[in-house]
């Protein structure tokens, strides 16, 4: 009897099939989302990044790195990561009230624009993040999977999805179980895609709002590479405008 092995060959194939369809399907989003941002940052504002469990990478990937924007505020909470308690960080993203604890001291403010990454976007901490934000009068942009979520119950008390009570909402295209490939006899699938599917979603944003500011005249502000000469004195003199706007920037 041939024993049957994981496709594993057919994963590239698979990712940038997936990429294509969110560049195939998803610029027009996108680019509100930019524009969004963009107005927020020239404005004398922030562009807010929030996210859970494994989506927090979105918000690492867009803060603080060699050629990324510095206007860019990431909301991290250690307790709805993985890092310490992983179990727990499930059972918390899922709690009343979670939401507003972590984002009430996160410096919004009205005409900013805030990224919410959630893959199904059923849990409670991310749709009460959308509402809370948009109570502060702040732009909401949603990177989720509407395949995932309009398939799943939601956990929210008034039934609600992120992509429900967001202003703007970007499709990762990610699959149900969220996973590219199956594992041959067993209902699992496996070859994780949501991460990949957000952080390209996440990278075209800042690609876009970068030409805006190229588009007027302007040089966009994004960090050099701490690594190359000169790289942290070019960057010391861009941070120190946000410095005491974005509490991680220390």
């Amino acid at each position: 009897m041939t024993q049957k092995f994981i496709d594993d060959g057919a994963y590239l194939h698979k990712i940038c099939q997936m990429l294509r369809e969110i560049e195939e399907n998803e610029m027009e989003a996108i680019e509100q989302a930019a524009l969004a941002a963009y107005n927020s940052i020239k404005n004398g504002g922030l562009l807010h990044v929030f996210s859970t469990g494994h989506s927090h990478m979105i918000v690492e990937e867009l803060f603080y790195r060699a050629g990324g924007l510095i206007p860019i505020n990431p909301i991290l909470s250690s307790d709805l990561m993985l890092h310490e308690k992983a179990i727990t960080s499930t059972l918390l993203e899922r709690m009343p009230g979670k939401a507003e604890q972590v984002l009430k001291d996160s410096k919004l403010s009205p005409g900013d624009t805030i990224i919410i990454s959630s893959n199904s976007g059923i849990n409670i901490v991310p749709v009460e993040a959308a509402l809370y934000a948009k109570s502060k009068g702040i732009t909401v942009v949603c990177i989720t999977s509407r395949k995932v979520s309009e398939q799943l119950e939601p956990r929210h008390p008034e039934g609600l999805k992120l992509y429900q009570v967001s202003d703007i909402v970007i499709d990762n295209h990610a699959p149900m179980g969220d996973g590219l490939l199956e594992v041959p006899g067993s209902n699992q699938l496996t070859g994780g895609a949501s991460t990949f599917g957000s952080l390209f979603i996440g990278q075209r944003i800042v690609l876009k709002i970068e030409n805006m500011y190229i588009a007027e005249g302007k040089t966009p502000p994004i960090y050099m590479s701490a690594n190359l000469p000169g790289g942290d004195d070019y960057n010391q003199k861009i941070i120190d405008q946000y410095k005491g706007r974005i509490r991680a920037l220390s």
